[in-house]
């Protein structure tokens, strides 16, 4: 399977006084393409109420490589790097390009599944565990 892209649209609101992009908008695109790529893979909103399950970040890490300014043609794509072998933990990574190729930064997320009944970390449901399964997953990527 190959990996998820998506194309970033940048608004004035998310550059600073030095017109470079802010560092928390930096997290903000990681959080949407996270929840665009489990929707385009079959885990959507809708389904992870119905089963009361969602994720849950322990953390997230930003480096940063090259300034993203007004203008730029950015996407931010996403792998899935780890995965424990009952889906209950996961991985991902994310990387921001230029159109050009340029890695202007790499997001790590580490996280896990929660029943939101229970409000406790728990291994998901079967059909979670399924789209997990089928993600796309790095070149380094490893059972855990």
């Amino acid at each position: 399977m190959s990996e998820f892209s998506l194309p970033i649209s940048l608004r004035w609101a998310d550059f600073d006084a030095n017109f470079h992009l802010r560092h928390s908008v930096y997290y903000d695109f990681g959080a949407t393409a996270r929840l665009e790529f489990l929707s385009k893979y079959g885990l959507s909103y809708e389904l992870m109420q119905v089963e009361h399950f969602g994720p849950v970040l322990f953390r997230e890490e930003c480096v940063f490589r090259r300034e993203v300014r007004p203008g730029d043609q950015i996407s931010i794509n996403l792998l899935l790097t780890k995965l424990r072998r009952d889906f209950s933990r996961f991985s991902f990574r994310h990387e921001i390009t230029r159109t050009d190729g340029t890695l202007c930064a790499i997001i790590n997320v580490d996280g896990a599944w929660m029943d939101t009944n229970l409000r406790k970390l728990a291994v998901p449901p079967t059909v979670i565990a399924s789209v997990l399964d089928s993600l796309p997953k790095s070149e380094d990527f490893e059972w855990v």
